[in-house]
């Protein structure tokens, strides 16, 4: 049997085809009650001046989680494992190796989500020439494949606000049922009834806790002083938060 040192000898790269592997992130947060995603103009071909999720080439001796919190905190200025980053929810979605998705060569990407309550203005990083937070209703035409990849993230990102407690992962350390509902608002881009929403997500043991806090901010329409709420310990939502149009469609 050959060992490895011997293979290694013996090994041409130029009988295998030429691959790379990149990480493209989906990232998403509310900005002024609207869900947004970052985007940047990229500086570099192919492509140049097309609008795309930020990503790039997986580095020698970086995991896929690495590189895409590095390329997430290239764009927003911040280094990773500080500051807003330390808040953001980062998940793998998935794989994309259509093998015409990019003119160079055959490149695999894994595509992430990525959840985060706040973050700054974002930078242009080393290999875009701007980068912003754009409205998902207006991020459209993106280069290679995004736009799929995009669809795809807002839609896991939809359906993790019905079954798992990441809303609050977009929300402070501190919230009101009102501004949870925002966020569920903006995500789904649908309008919620403001009673029903606040006996459902109470209905839901380990959803939230009271903080025992009131604050004036978030009331209704000049109200009472809301209560204040933090996460619970919940990993499931039981019963599940459906959207509006699901739950039509489950009757």
């Amino acid at each position: 049997m050959q060992s490895e040192s011997e293979f290694l000898a013996a090994y041409d790269p130029r009988a295998y085809p030429a691959v790379a592997v990149t990480v493209d992130v989906v990232a998403l947060t509310i900005r002024d009650g609207r869900l947004c995603v970052l985007l940047v103009e990229r500086g570099e071909q192919p492509l140049a001046g097309r609008r795309a999720l930020p990503g790039g080439f997986v580095r020698k001796e970086e995991t896929l989680d690495q590189a895409a919190m590095r390329e997430l905190g290239e764009e927003t200025g911040l280094r990773p494992g500080e500051g807003e980053l330390t808040r953001v929810h980062l998940e793998q979605l998935r794989s994309y190796g259509d093998p015409h998705r990019d003119p160079r060569m055959r490149v695999f990407t894994v595509a992430y989500l990525a959840f985060a309550p706040s973050l700054p203005d974002p930078r242009a990083g080393s290999d875009a020439a701007a980068a912003s937070w754009v409205p998902v209703d207006e991020a459209r035409d993106l280069a290679f494949d995004h736009d799929a990849i995009l669809a795809d993230g807002l839609e896991r990102a939809r359906a993790k606000l019905e079954y798992t407690p990441l809303a609050t992962a977009f929300a402070g350390t501190e919230f009101t049922i009102s501004e949870l509902r925002q966020i569920y608002a903006a995500v789904w881009g649908e309008e919620l009834h403001a009673g029903n929403f606040h006996r459902k997500v109470l209905s839901v043991p380990g959803f939230v806790e009271s903080t025992g806090e009131t604050t004036a901010r978030g009331g209704e329409r000049g109200g009472p002083r809301a209560k204040l709420y933090r996460a619970g310990d919940a990993r499931l939502l039981h019963p599940a938060l459906l959207r509006p149009t699901r739950e039509e469609g489950v009757r």
